[in-house]
């Protein structure tokens, strides 16, 4: 697996929020723009990557955990700042993604969600899909995680099916090697979102899931 580059640090600093009027609360839409509605002149995401450069460390961080449970993961992308725009953010992303151990893997993939049904899914799909789950975890110890990005939604539930039924073959060490370049799929289009709606930081929250104990595959031999 190639890496990604890692993401350059410009070397000077942006101001002040404070000396430009700006408020560095990335929950504020007024620190982008006093004017509602007013698009920003360098794309759709300069508004959100203008925020998440000068908000409080603390602050991007928790908006990170919400895209990747893994807090060295959070800590690295903040601590990189500023970004001069997406592309380097995501590369900086992958490269924090490419260093995370086996076991920061493992905590990042127990927060995980389980994909759901979307509304709408007839009964039998959503038992076929709750049967699915169930004996990933029962092989894996964590929930199944896959991209959806670029995925109409009408293809979501097949998409999930198919990709469980191809993931139960494989060995622990190959599945938790395709779980982990899933997860940083995942947060890559966490991010994008997140920029896209910069007011939303703190609504934008991950569904909690209860965590399961571990099970040791081996085990199940």
């Amino acid at each position: 697996m190639s890496r990604a580059p890692h993401a350059g640090r410009p070397h000077s600093r942006p101001s002040d929020p404070a000396s430009s009027g700006r408020s560095n609360d990335p929950c504020d839409p007024r620190a982008c723009d006093p004017h509602a509605g007013a698009p920003h002149p360098h794309g759709p995401h300069a508004c959100g990557l203008d925020l998440f450069n000068t908000a409080p460390h603390a602050a991007v961080e928790a908006a990170l955990l919400t895209c990747c449970g893994s807090r060295r993961w959070a800590r690295r992308v903040a601590d990189h700042r500023p970004y001069p725009g997406l592309d380097a953010l995501l590369a900086a992303a992958d490269e924090a993604s490419y260093d995370l151990s086996p076991a920061e893997i493992s905590d990042a993939l127990a927060g995980e969600p389980s994909p759901v049904a979307p509304a709408g899914a007839p009964p039998a799909a959503r038992t076929a899909l709750t049967a699915a789950h169930a004996a990933y975890e029962s092989s894996f110890g964590h929930a199944f995680v896959i991209s959806l990005d670029g995925r109409r939604p009408e293809e979501y539930l097949d998409h999930v099916l198919a990709g469980i039924r191809a993931r139960l073959s494989h060995d622990p060490d190959h599945e938790r090697a395709v779980a982990a370049d899933e997860l940083r799929r995942v947060a890559r289009a966490r991010i994008v979102h997140l920029l896209s709606h910069p007011q939303g930081h703190r609504a934008a929250k991950k569904p909690t899931k209860t965590r399961k104990p571990a099970r040791n595959p081996a085990k199940n031999a």
